[in-house]
């Protein structure tokens, strides 16, 4: 790859100031629906850096303490159509007494809390750009910041998001394990199914030939059911089954739950009609019954190749000499919800590793490749756009 002049506004970005802001902020104990404390510095921070700010009323459907941030910049020049970026500001787990250690570069937790990279990263990444943006005095169009609550559970704040407040309509979300330089153009379909199978209790000792077992009702339908990689495009997990009352019990009810994903609709509704007739099938076959319930936890995106937003992040991250690459996933992130409501936005890898466990880590390379190609992202999103 040949070696280029970083963008002005990108070799502004300060790694220090980075990474110290990227730890302060990982030490903020927010994890989901309480996420006021990150709310709490934000309603600070954005408006030193020239922005308005705003907050639905996303929680009151979850009983969180705080909604959805919108956050909004005029920029120099407002005849640019407006960019956005997006994250979460909840953590899976706290974060609570986080204590950083730093080894060959990488950024990790003391091995008794997660770190809270997922996605601390990102904003501290994002409010350095903007820092490195007005201190390099690069003309830019609007920025809006999309920051949602109580993202870890299923996307849940951007669902209940109040989308009259954007004004932006076209954007990023820096959210993936990939390092800086993965461009995801393509995410999945997803749905959660619940089959409640009925037999009949009874007690082992007492009254053991009334009994019917749910258990083994469901254990028969799961073992004709079609688990695992389906195919290329599509995923099938059974994830909880809860029953039974006692040892002694006869178990007259159980409920499997379980997930599909898929890059194609019409798959995963297939996928799911079959887990469903299976089980039914044994339940039927077994003098029981099942009732099945299917939740839809968010649509599938597809950008192309030659879409603005897919062109603008390979020429930046050409510009900050990170080499772009074109992929997709089967993992679900605020992408789906927010293109799903007329947000149209892709994945980026900022480099986070081993997500959601106390071994969770970062290399400050990715750090600073976030906040410099963030920074690259709105010069070159200006240049592509100006008169």
């Amino acid at each position: 790859m040949t070696m280029k002049q970083l963008s002005t506004a990108a070799e502004q970005v300060n790694s220090e100031r980075l990474l110290d802001l990227f730890l302060e902020l990982a030490k903020l104990n927010a994890p989901s629906t309480k996420e006021q404390p990150v709310a709490e510095y934000l309603k600070k921070a954005l408006p030193e850096l020239g922005f308005t700010i705003e907050f639905d009323q996303a929680h009151k459907h979850f009983n969180g303490e705080v909604g959805n941030l919108i956050a909004w910049h005029e920029g120099t020049d407002p005849s640019i159509p407006p960019l956005f970026f997006s994250t979460h500001m909840d953590t899976v787990l706290p974060t609570g007494d986080l204590k950083p250690v730093i080894k060959d570069g990488v950024i990790y937790s003391d091995g008794t809390t997660i770190l809270g990279a997922d996605d601390r990263a990102a904003l501290a990444a994002y409010l350095e750009a903007i820092r490195a943006l007005i201190e390099s005095g690069v003309p830019h169009g609007p920025i809006e910041f999309i920051l949602t609550v109580n993202e870890q559970p299923g996307l849940v704040g951007a669902r209940y998001m109040d989308y009259s407040k954007a004004k932006s309509k076209i954007g990023y979300i820096f959210d993936s394990s990939g390092d800086v330089g993965q461009i995801i153009l393509k995410g999945p379909y997803s749905s959660r199914i619940w089959m409640e199978v009925q037999g009949n209790a009874a007690h082992i000792a007492l009254n053991a030939e009334e009994g019917n077992s749910a258990f083994l009702i469901a254990a028969k339908g799961l073992s004709n059911m079609k688990l695992g990689t389906i195919d290329e495009e599509t995923l099938a997990n059974i994830g909880t089954i809860k029953g039974g009352e006692l040892t002694s019990i006869i178990p007259g009810n159980v409920t499997v739950a379980g997930e599909v994903r898929s890059f194609s609709k019409e798959k995963l509704d297939q996928q799911l009609k079959h887990m469903q007739e299976v089980m039914e099938q044994a339940a039927v076959e077994s003098n029981g019954s099942v009732k099945v319930t299917v939740e839809k936890k968010y649509s599938g995106f597809d950008i192309p190749e030659d879409h603005v937003l897919t062109k603008t992040v390979q020429a930046a991250a050409e510009n900050i000499n990170v080499k772009p690459y074109l992929t997709e996933t089967l993992g679900g992130a605020d992408t789906n919800v927010l293109n799903e409501n007329g947000l149209t936005c892709l994945t980026l890898g900022l480099g986070f590793q081993n997500i959601h466990s106390f071994r969770e880590c970062i290399s400050i390379e990715n750090l600073v490749n976030t906040g410099r190609l963030t920074a690259a992202l709105i010069e070159e999103w200006y240049e592509k756009h100006k008169k």
